[in-house]
């Protein structure tokens, strides 16, 4: 934890350093052009209780009605230890609080560049401010809410400054409240891998995930995530029963900790169209601390990666020729490479007997192909720190870690700990089920992905693909894991190839359940052999939760671009002004051909020369999808293909 001490100590210096900015008891804030504005209140509700409040309104238009702010704190077991026998317990721990002051610290405008990411570059812009609180009963306790207003969103967070006898802090409640105006309507989940419902905010009879994304009355959209979630518990949102068209902050566990200490940021998003709170998710990048891997360019790597489901040294030997054959950087061996693997009783030091793990491992580095191993959360708590140093010896490059626990302070705290050992072994990792990226991956970027995702091992159908962009992706990198041949797929071939492209993982899961054996020659696969996995720009074309998606991706000159639709179809219209201006492409297109193509998928391949000023129009068949790749070419090149002239792929 010394890292987040540190982090938050920074912070803590600039705000006494700027104190005397004023005395102000409102803290209101609005971003760098004016796009949010946030305004933190407290008032007396009675002569013993006072109350913090909140409101978020976006360019002039109410987002978050006003909504209490602040936490539940249980100290009494601390306190008595410490001698603190006679302290006046109010109703609430937040009760007795009152500002002292508000401190405005300096605007910040800078750029950084990611390790990798969805776009090379990103900016982190925003106001803020510090809402000062104490009590005035002698016991030493202060309390900050820490503020800043991007154009993107609106976050804030609650700080304990150290406190005076050390005493610890025992947070048994977020009393964070988000009341939105009535008729908003929200796509929730109520776990990590769940399929979504649409309802209306009084509808949400049970915690739902985050991020939460709001569609407001008069065409708002908005969405409710966090940052920097390494040392807290999985905190969901629930219908108030106190107050309509209110959603309230549900903790999984009690959080302990020890000043000075910050929590997570909370983070309210809003925009004029959905995609455009996809495009600003570099918002929880901005609001975890930097990249702590000091050697991280020599050994996290991003890529493509295959599973081997043999688990048999001639099975993997097949599969790494194939991925050579294919470029695809990595290779995986899940479960059952080491019995049993649902176990205490698992020992992951050992390998199954058909299976060679240095012959394999050895066989990979001379084709160019990396070994990554699945362990279950039974072995991972009883080896890690055994395992890890073991697994680097092995030559194993990554770790993907299995039906891990999170909820929980406990949990949450040990599996972001699990990253922190395996960044020492050097081993990435890849953590699957239910955890919920936060934006740890910033300062890991060892964690290369994880699931949380209702993905394709669920076989999901088309409409669920298009809710996923404006929802869950918020939040960041997916492991989706596309299945491109299995038959139990519900959606087209043409929507997988561009379902791997818009839902970015910089370690991208591709033929999961697939063998080289069942791969034919199909043309298409040429997708996957030139699909990046790291990009330098990423737009959100268009697209409506549960009706379709378009989304372009740039890596250097070359363009990607994925269209899905849901299971009814759909016509898309793309311009294609994202492209330089000044160049000729060479675009690569994939369609559902139908019948006519005779392979087993059924994609169409065409070949057309296109230009910024352009439009390319798509016949989305039912469950399907486009995927379409843009390489500039010279004059001399262009010769023998044709140009596009409008007809509808």
């Amino acid at each position: 934890m010394k890292n987040r001490i540190g982090f938050i100590l920074g912070a803590v210096f600039a705000c006494t350093v700027s104190a005397l900015a004023g005395n102000a008891k409102d803290l209101k804030l609005t971003s760098p052009n004016g796009v949010h504005t946030v305004l933190f209140q407290q008032k007396q509700i009675s002569p013993e209780v006072n109350e913090v409040h909140y409101q978020v309104t976006y360019k002039g238009i109410p987002v978050v009605e006003k909504s209490r702010a602040g936490l539940g704190v249980d100290n009494r077991i601390w306190e008595m230890a410490l001698g603190v026998r006679n302290l006046k317990q109010p109703a609430c721990w937040m009760d007795n609080l009152e500002v002292d002051s508000v401190t405005t610290l300096p605007g910040v405008d800078n750029t950084w560049q990611p390790f990798y990411g969805e776009r090379s570059t990103v900016r982190d812009n925003y106001n803020a401010a510090t809402m000062h609180l104490s009590k005035k009963d002698g016991s030493g306790y202060r309390f900050d809410i820490e503020v800043r207003a991007y154009d993107e969103g609106v976050a804030f967070r609650y700080f304990f400054p150290e406190h005076p006898k050390a005493i610890f802090h025992k947070v048994v409640a977020d009393l964070t409240e988000y009341t939105f105006p009535e008729g908003t309507m929200a796509w929730t989940e109520q776990w990590a891998q769940a399929h979504f419902e649409h309802l209306a905010i009084d509808d949400i009879k049970r915690p739902v995930e985050r991020a939460l994304t709001l569609e407001l009355p008069g065409g708002v959209w908005a969405a409710l995530t966090d940052a920097d979630v390494d040392d807290w518990c999985l905190t969901k949102y629930l219908a108030s029963d106190k107050k309509e068209n209110t959603l309230t902050s549900v903790m999984y566990s009690p959080v302990d900790v020890v000043t000075y200490y910050a929590t997570p940021w909370k983070i309210i998003m809003a925009a004029d169209k959905p995609g455009e709170l996809l495009e600003h998710n570099t918002i929880i990048e901005n609001l975890n601390p930097p990249c702590e891997i000091a050697d991280a360019a020599a050994w996290v790597k991003p890529g493509k990666i295959m599973r081997e489901t043999t688990i048999t040294t001639e099975g993997a030997i097949a599969t790494i020729d194939f991925c050579a054959a294919h470029h695809i950087p990595y290779m995986l061996f899940d479960w059952l490479w080491y019995l049993p693997c649902t176990s205490h009783d698992g020992d992951a030091t050992k390998v199954v007997d058909k299976l060679d793990m240095p012959r394999v491992v050895a066989y990979g580095k001379e084709k160019g192909v990396g070994i990554w191993v699945y362990v279950n959360q039974h072995a991972l708590m009883k080896q890690a720190r055994e395992l890890f140093p073991i697994l680097r010896q092995w030559g194993i490059v990554g770790v993907k870690s299995g039906f891990v626990q999170y909820a929980s302070h406990r949990w949450a705290t040990w599996l972001h700990d699990l990253v922190r050992l395996a960044a020492e072994n050097h081993l990435m990792m890849n953590i699957h089920d239910e955890f919920r990226p936060s934006g740890f991956s910033r300062t890991y970027p060892n964690l290369l992905t994880q699931e949380g995702i209702c993905g394709n091992e669920e076989f999901p159908d088309a409409t669920h693909n298009t809710i996923l962009p404006f929802t869950r992706m918020i939040n960041g990198a997916a492991d989706y894991t596309i299945c491109y041949f299995d038959k139990r797929l519900k959606t087209t071939h043409a929507h997988q190839l561009a379902a791997s492209l818009v839902f970015y993982s910089p370690l991208q899961t591709i033929f999961w359940y697939d063998k080289p054996s069942f791969y034919h020659g199909e043309p298409e696969v040429e997708w996957f052999e030139n699909l990046q996995t790291v990009f330098d720009d990423t737009k959100v074309l268009n697209g409506t939760p549960g009706k379709n998606v378009t989304m372009a991706r740039r890596k250097g000159q070359e363009w990607f671009l994925g269209a899905m639709t849901n299971n009814e179809g759909s016509e898309e219209e793309i311009p294609l002004d994202f492209l330089d201006k000044n160049k000729v492409y060479l675009a690569s297109v994939y369609t559902d051909g139908g019948e006519k193509v005779k392979t087993r998928t059924q994609v169409e391949c065409s070949y057309l020369l296109v230009d910024a000023s352009m439009t390319m129009k798509f016949d989305l068949k039912p469950s399907g999808g486009a995927a379409v790749r843009f390489v500039p070419v010279e004059a001399k090149e262009a010769k023998g293909f044709k140009k596009y002239k409008g007809k509808i792929l």
